[in-house]
């Protein structure tokens, strides 16, 4: 009777220890995990001194970190944690206001446009694709025919 119940009790025992162990052929999915502002050169090099605080949270957003100690300073504080590799990409970016409010310096990771000597063309966000020009004569293309659900609806009233 001994010998069946120490039986029992490693066969439990080694049922339970296979469980604790995970083997390696498929792995699970982890997702790219980003907080923060994302702040790109664009949006940075439109940065000059002088700028408002509304202009400048119009240009790069509501900072993520306003310190009601230093009130003349934003940080824009980025992160990003590849899921796959586990890699994380950080960068800080700091605004530094006057007295009047006003736009002084900037500091971080990116950086400001120092001035530009020649003037830059922006970027045009859209733009007008000729599609060609179709003749009044051209022949209307059919419309599509009905299919099952389509025909019973019809045939039922709907």
């Amino acid at each position: 009777m001994n010998f069946f119940r120490f039986f029992a009790a490693l066969l439990a025992a080694s049922a339970l220890g296979a469980c604790s162990s995970v083997p390696k052929i498929v792995t699970e999915y982890r997702i790219d995990v980003q907080q923060g502002n994302v702040l790109t050169q664009d949006m940075v090099s439109q940065l000059r001194p002088g700028l408002t605080r509304d202009q400048v949270r119009f240009l790069l957003g509501t900072p993520l970190l306003v310190d009601m100690f230093h009130n003349d300073r934003w940080d824009y504080v980025y992160r990003l944690e590849k899921g796959a590799t586990k890699a994380v990409e950080s960068r800080r970016f700091t605004v530094f206001f006057d007295a009047e409010g006003k736009l002084y310096r900037v500091a971080g990771d990116v950086v400001a446009d120092q001035g530009v000597a020649e003037a830059v063309e922006p970027d045009v966000k859209s733009r007008v694709i000729d599609l060609g020009s179709v003749s009044p004569d051209a022949p209307v293309p059919p419309l599509e025919e009905k299919g099952f659900f389509g025909s019973m609806m019809e045939k039922v009233g709907f």
